[in-house]
């Protein structure tokens, strides 16, 4: 069922969602580029309670996306002083694209980082063809200069 007049949501997995949140698929060409949900909420299981924050997008009754956020995480891994906050993975379904969603999902991170206190959002990509980084820029993200494993580090100030 398709509803027009919804608006789109954030819901936390639980066993009720948790099979339409791993069955969300990006379209085939952007599979490089992002982890399947399966993975990233097994990451989200081994990291400390509150550094993940997985979420299903859903509009009416139907899942449109998977995000999962981070926060105030140990950038370099190394036990320094370098904390940063974003979003980790974000997965719109194939068939879900360029509705907004995608935007709504980062609008959705900024919102909890800035209630957590924070004020930058980061996020990493791959660059290249049928590769998110012109939706990233289009949203206001610029490139910081890093590279995380190979991806293009961006940042957002939240700025209010």
């Amino acid at each position: 069922m398709t509803s027009t007049t919804s608006a789109p949501r954030l819901e936390k997995i639980t066993p009720v969602n948790f099979e339409a949140a791993t069955g969300i698929r990006v379209r085939p060409e952007q599979e490089f580029a992002v982890s399947p949900v399966m993975q990233s909420l097994a990451e989200a299981y081994v990291h400390p309670a509150g550094v993940a924050w997985p979420r299903l997008i859903v509009d009416g009754d139907r899942p449109v996306g998977f995000l999962m956020a981070f926060f105030d995480i140990d950038w370099r891994g190394d036990g320094g002083t370098l904390r940063r906050s974003g979003l980790w993975r974000l997965n719109i379904a194939a068939g879900e694209q360029g509705r907004g969603y995608g935007r709504f999902a980062v609008e959705c991170v900024a919102a909890e980082i800035r209630r957590r206190g924070g004020s930058r959002l980061y996020v990493t990509w791959h660059p290249g063809a049928n590769g998110p980084e012109d939706f990233y820029l289009g949203l206001g993200f610029r490139p910081n200069g890093e590279t995380s494993e190979g991806e293009t580090v961006g940042v957002l100030e939240l700025d209010d």
